[in-house]
């Protein structure tokens, strides 16, 4: 459900807008992930191939998985169906037990009629401060009449 009370002019360059979108991620929400998404590679749930055949210390989650908890920071702040575009660049894996906490910076908005189109800087950063998704939304979003 798209969020009404927000408009284009209520947002300025700058502004931002930090959630936690998971604490202490689990096994299970990854392996739920997995099925969801159809996404069953080994390194994903599997600890004996993880750590043995692919050589990384545990299973880790799904960047996509990761690229939707960091949405979920854009549809909380600005509603359902403005997004425009959004796209990431995975930086690190996301292991079991990490806590996300994703963070939207305004970067401009765009006068576009009755419209403005809000270009955002996004990143998500995990327990210890570190980036792990790095990325940029664009949501259209009306101006007040």
């Amino acid at each position: 459900m798209s969020n009404p009370k927000l408009r284009c002019e209520d947002l300025s360059v700058g502004d931002q807008r930090e959630a936690v979108v998971v604490e202490n991620l689990s096994r299970t929400q990854i392996v739920q992930y997995a099925g969801a998404s159809g996404d069953f590679n080994p390194i994903h749930h599997d600890e004996t191939f993880a750590t043995g055949a692919a050589g990384y210390p545990s299973v880790f989650a799904h960047g996509m998985l990761t690229m939707g908890l960091t949405g979920k920071l854009l549809t909380d702040w600005l509603g359902d169906g403005v997004l425009r575009s959004f796209g990431v660049r995975f930086v690190s894996q996301v292991w079991p037990g990490d806590t996300l906490t994703a963070r939207g910076t305004v970067r401009s908005v765009e006068d576009r009629g009755d419209d403005g189109l809000v270009s955002i800087d996004l990143v998500t950063v995990n327990q210890k401060g570190e980036p792990v998704v790095t990325g940029s939304a664009t949501a259209l979003l009306a101006r007040s009449r």
